[in-house]
């Protein structure tokens, strides 16, 4: 008889010699990888562009750089300030910086303006009203990696501390103090959060998993085998990117980096759960350790298999995006947890079949026979908890499916109240640097002043003027002058200053309302088709295209990732009723946790609004992710019910899933949590509504709904399959 091809493979990886070759190669893998190409970690960040070139801000932008050329480059804004008000000294100290920078350029620097030759009361005029702040900039080159930037303003700070201008001390204290903002200090703020974050993260989470399994399973051993398959599978995939972004085939994101960190010890452990739990169980009734390894593989990497296919499939889909940030997210999160479902059937065998039962030590798990030769325990699970919900779901199907519909959708019904925004800066921490000075300028003068929206419009000859009727719009504060194309005198630029805040949501609304007025100016004043000859840019320009493009993505890769999951579930289950209800109890858990999520985020944590990528990134991860619970424990519902009528085949697949399943969704859950002690807004809002999707599917739709519903359909639950024609 032909044995099953994951049992050849069980045979293959669980031999003496196999396991050893298995062990070795992998090893070597990630020495030879780890000399030859570089870590993911030590290629610098680049400011990837995160919209197309098709958007109208980028547009605008290209249109910016022909005809209005600006060889300043970047500008990094220092706002300084001093709550008693600005003294001439402060006014010389200022200088004196210029002056050095003058003579020791910084790294990048392109231009200064010449302040060190003003008189110190040439400087008044461009104070705030109430003298207390004053903001003055620094050129640096275009385009320049954002760490290279970082080290510029080290250097900038070892010249501040040297006239003892204040960095880091609160703003209330009678100095004089100086914050880096702008787009510099903002770009570099940004990339130093989620490099704080890299090892943060990496510390809590493995101290996380660690306690959990030992807590969980009780076993020193059997708490670090995880952890060391994750950290060769790591091996793998950090000079793997590392190579892939050094080449420009990708390009390195450090939250991307940040989160894959996350998901492969919270997927990858979930992995080894699976097939450590299914090897405990037979190692029950059979003695031989590679025997029973090879059924182990047998009976769940199937199941391993398809949840490792399931999430990157699901995060894959994010590579259709059009907006940058999700596109640089596909590859990490698809390639790490493939690397981690092929270590959890490659390294995890090799390394648990070598160890033996001892790695279960000291609740070492024996068949009946061997526990009497030697006098001692099996340690078999009763799994007491699990009968019970196992019995109340197949019972009483009906109350469980009403109660579990009722609370989710209860929740769910929070998500039209959810705020959403595109401002960056509100993911900083409100003591970050480029916030505080961003909060200066929003204080002391017009906050539009930080961002200006650029207005570009084609006049086609006429001697057009908006500069009044733009000034005369209710949100607008102030106008600049016109500019003339250097190259088509026909292109004018409006730089133009709103009066609240540039990243805000009210001001993103008014970037449509500002092009409506103005093609209506430009078709009074005879321009036809005005609406071809308007571009707006600068960032709120941008926010507002990247708001558009995230719905545009949400449109387009949440479908996509459901019929592509859907087909998945079908080839495996075959069973086209399995799969949509499947499906749909995984849908209705993530409303559930987004509605959860923004009660605890607004009404706990005092949370204005949330990130508006995190819906997109919360579906992904969700669905991904609990559809893998639902695979591993309905793969045992279809084993059992070959040989057991239908109602004790969801009773064994509730009870032989249930620990590991919950020890799994806790673990999972954990390592999401870990990102919400960070000072990074985006994570933490990710983190809390994601930890408790997963708790919702752990605790909720897995040994309750899923069970309950697959109960009330009977036969029905595998139609067309097989087992639909099985007597129930």
């Amino acid at each position: 008889m032909k044995k099953h091809p994951l049992e050849q493979w069980g045979s293959m990886v669980a031999s003496k010699k196999g396991r050893l070759l298995a062990l070795v190669f992998w090893v070597l893998l990630v020495v030879v990888l780890s000399f030859a190409w570089p870590q993911i970690n030590s290629i610098k960040s680049e400011s990837g562009k995160n919209l197309p070139e098709n958007e109208m801000s980028q547009q605008a932008a290209t249109i910016i750089a022909e005809q209005f050329p600006n060889e300043a480059g970047t500008p990094l804004l220092l706002v300084w300030y001093r709550e008693s008000g600005l003294t001439t000294d402060d006014f010389v100290a200022i200088q004196k910086v210029y002056g050095e920078l003058q003579v020791k350029p910084l790294e990048n620097q392109t231009l200064i303006p010449p302040y060190d030759k003003m008189p110190p009361q040439a400087f008044l005029a461009s104070a705030s009203d109430n003298g207390t702040t004053i903001v003055t900039p620094i050129f640096f080159e275009k385009g320049v990696a954002t760490d290279s930037l970082r080290a510029s303003l080290k250097a900038l700070t070892k010249t501040m501390d040297k006239y003892n201008i204040q960095l880091d001390k609160d703003l209330v204290s009678d100095n004089l103090h100086v914050r880096y903002s702008g787009p510099v200090g903002i770009a570099t703020d940004a990339v130093s959060l989620f490099s704080q974050a890299d090892v943060k993260l990496l510390i809590a989470t493995v101290l996380l998993v660690l306690v959990l399994l030992i807590i969980i399973y009780r076993s020193p051993l059997l708490a670090i085998i995880p952890l060391i398959v994750v950290v060769l599978a790591y091996g793998v995939i950090s000079p793997t990117l590392g190579f892939l972004a050094d080449n420009g085939l990708i390009d390195k994101d450090s939250q991307a980096v940040s989160i894959m960190t996350v998901l492969l010890f919270g997927a990858g452990t979930d992995y080894c759960l699976f097939l450590i739990s299914k090897y405990r169980e037979i190692l029950f009734t059979i003695e031989d350790k590679t025997t029973a390894m090879k059924l182990a593989i047998k009976e769940s990497g199937g199941a391993i298999l398809m949840s490792t296919l399931t999430v990157v499939i699901g995060l894959a889909t994010l590579s259709l995006a059009h907006y940058g940030a999700f596109q640089r997210f596909a590859v990490p999160f698809s390639f790490g947890v493939l690397v981690m479902g092929i270590a959890a059937l490659v390294v995890l065998p090799a390394i648990l079949v070598m160890i033996g039962r001892v790695a279960f030590f000291p609740f070492i798990p024996r068949t009946e026979e061997m526990a009497h030769k030697k006098d001692k325990k099996q340690h078999k699970p009763t799994h007491k908890i699990s009968h019970k919900i196992g019995r109340f779901v197949t019972h009483k199907p009906w109350i469980v499916i009403v109660v579990t519909l009722l609370l989710l959708g209860g929740l769910a019904a929070f998500v039209p109240r959810i705020q959403y925004t595109f401002d960056l800066l509100s993911s900083f921490p409100e003591d970050m640097p480029s916030r505080e000075g961003f909060t200066l300028i929003e204080e002391n003068f017009s906050p539009g002043e930080l961002a200006p929206v650029q207005l570009i419009i084609d006049t086609e000859g006429m001697d057009i003027n908006l500069q009044q009727q733009l000034t005369d719009i209710s949100y607008i504060d102030s106008v600049a002058d016109s500019q003339i194309g250097k190259k088509n005198n026909t292109i004018q630029l409006y730089e133009v200053s709103l009066n609240a805040n540039p990243y805000a949501k009210e001001s993103l609304a008014h970037i449509p309302e500002l092009r409506a007025e103005v093609i209506k100016m430009l078709e009074a004043e005879g321009i036809k088709d005005a609406d071809k000859h308007i571009w707006i840019g600068g960032e709120t320009a941008s926010q507002y295209d990247t708001q558009l493009l995230t719905v545009r993505d949400e449109t387009v890769i949440m479908p996509t990732m459901i019929a592509l999951i859907a087909l998945l579930l079908f080839i495996y289950l075959r069973s086209i009723t399995a799969t949509v209800y499947l499906l749909a109890t995984v849908i209705i858990s993530y409303f559930g946790a987004l509605g959860a999520g923004w009660l605890i985020l607004h009404h706990i944590m005092g949370a204005d609004a949330i990130s508006g990528a995190i819906p997109l990134y919360a579906f992904v991860f969700l669905v991904a992710l609990g559809e893998d619970y639902n695979i591993f424990m309905i793969s045992e519902i279809w084993k059992k019910r070959r040989t057991v009528d239908h109602l004790t085949a969801i009773e064994e697949g509730v009870v032989r899933t249930g620990s590991v399943i919950t020890s799994a969704g806790l673990i999972l859950a954990g390592t999401f949590a870990v990102l919400a002690t960070l000072p990074i807004q985006v994570l933490v809002q990710f983190g809390v509504v994601t930890a408790i999707g997963v708790l919702l599917d752990t605790f909720i739709v897995r040994p309750l709904l899923v069970p309950a519903i697959t109960t009330v359909l009977g036969k029905y639950a595998f139609w067309p399959g097989a087992l639909y024609k099985k007597d129930a």
